[in-house]
């Protein structure tokens, strides 16, 4: 059990006005507080109590559901009270205040989950779930959150993790033979069974950074020469006039950025400035911002002037979507279809032909098409940079291994193969880091 055995309390709620708010009250304490709060001298454990709730100085705050949670089935493993006030922020606050004079102390950003890990109730796969889960950008991605809460990355990191512990018997027990020459056929089976571990740690790398814009929100870039629609087709997308727009060139000189949900998904969609020859130097920023939101964007509407000849200002939109936005899901868009075509240019085969200011519908169609074939794929998905980290350190030390594999060096393969167990174990749980794990539960939100 986790030794801070002290009693913590926050509001585990958004601020704001609301039909309920929660405070969340843990440890030893949390009945006894819970008893003052209320003036009862008994709470069955898991039933919802509709009692009143009284400040320190007996001044009544409100009329709220108390539920108790008896150590360890809690989310903390420790004694949990649960008080459903009224929301607003006056009585949620009040009513953590209440806790705090009767005991508590103010909870840190994530102490909640925090102490749930070091009581063995959740590993650190799971914690992030949690968190991750609160601020998910589409079904999609609370879909997979919710069963790696469950524990579904869990089972495949152990899984991992025992593979390579496996293999790693083989070498420990062949170091007592170390005067003999290793048979042939075991440094086979030893690299065999390396390879099929990193093509399947290689599999969920790559599945992972596919699916990057599922769990952080698809970022969506529209780019263009000047006064091609591109605020014009923002707007249409946003349903509202957010973007000035103007027949005057160069009207957008820095990038702006909506929220909008298509589908099941919530993205962001980028206004870009129009690429061409910069004439003063704001607008040589408002251009290089473009250029730096087209690298971080998952996906590219490169819009183009239907009704305009192709000039050396839509070569250079080509010729900026073959560098720098290769690797990103691009979407040929031609608009003003509604006036004389005039652009023709050999390289370009348009996905999409509209006039934005009358329908998108077909282009809202194609986004969400790309944004739910991200997610067709089977294969496991880490959800933050830390695991990501831990799988590519796993995978070098894989390789670091298998040179003195070769040469029979087993003491050095076997080192490398430990230290590769210790960096799948920090996805779940790791050695020992509080430095780490201090900075991964701040991130938390308070009451969680």
């Amino acid at each position: 059990m986790y030794m801070n055995c002290d009693t913590i309390s926050a509001i585990a709620t958004a601020n704001g006005i609301g039909s309920i708010a929660i405070i969340r009250i843990s440890g030893d304490r949390a009945l006894d507080i819970a008893k003052k709060l209320s003036r009862k001298e008994d709470f069955s454990p898991r039933y919802a109590t509709l009692t009143n709730i009284y400040n320190s100085k007996g001044e009544l705050i409100d009329e709220s559901i108390v539920i108790f949670f008896k150590a360890p089935f809690s989310f903390t493993a420790e004694d949990v009270v649960e008080i459903q006030c009224h929301g607003g922020f006056i009585v949620a606050q009040s009513i953590l205040r209440a806790t705090l004079a009767h005991g508590a102390r103010l909870a840190t950003a994530g102490e909640f989950s925090k102490r749930a890990f070091f009581n063995g109730r959740i590993d650190l796969s799971e914690a992030e779930a949690i968190a991750q889960l609160i601020e998910a950008k589409s079904e999609d991605a609370a879909k997979i959150l919710a069963k790696q809460m469950k524990g579904s990355l869990k089972e495949y990191i152990e899984k991992i993790r025992d593979d390579i512990i496996h293999i790693l018997a083989y070498s420990e027990v062949s170091i007592d033979y170390a005067e003999e020459d290793l048979p042939e056929d075991l440094v086979l089976q030893i690299e065999a069974k390396l390879d099929a571990l990193k093509k399947s740690l290689e599999k969920t790398l790559l599945a992972s950074r596919a699916r990057e814009g599922l769990m952080q929100g698809f970022r969506v870039a529209i780019i263009g020469k000047p006064n091609v629609g591109k605020s014009s087709l923002l707007n249409a997308l946003l349903n509202y006039n957010r973007a000035i727009v103007s027949d005057i060139a160069g009207t957008t000189r820095d990038t702006i950025e909506e929220q909008v949900k298509i589908g099941t998904h919530l993205i962001r969609i980028v206004d870009t400035a129009g690429i061409r020859e910069a004439n003063d130097e704001i607008e040589r920023i408002g251009i290089e911002r473009s250029i730096e939101a087209i690298k971080e964007s998952d996906i590219v509407i490169a819009l183009f002037d239907g009704s305009r000849v192709a000039d050396s200002e839509d070569e250079q939109i080509i010729s900026l979507i073959n560098s720098d936005a290769k690797d990103k899901h691009i979407l040929h868009v031609k608009n003003k279809i509604d006036l004389e075509p005039k652009f023709v240019h050999a390289d370009i085969k348009f996905d999409i032909e509209l006039n934005s200011k009358e329908s998108v519908d077909e282009l809202i169609g194609s986004l969400e098409n790309i944004m739910n074939t991200t997610n067709s794929s089977d294969e496991m998905m880490l959800i933050s940079q830390r695991q990501i980290s831990a799988v590519e350190n796993t995978l070098k030390l894989i390789d670091e291994a298998l040179f003195p594999l070769q040469d029979q060096e087993l003491e050095i393969f076997s080192f490398h193969l430990n230290e590769a167990v210790k960096e799948m174990a920090s996805i779940t749980r790791p050695f020992e880091n509080d430095e780490m794990l201090d900075k991964m539960f701040g991130s938390f939100c308070l009451g969680k």
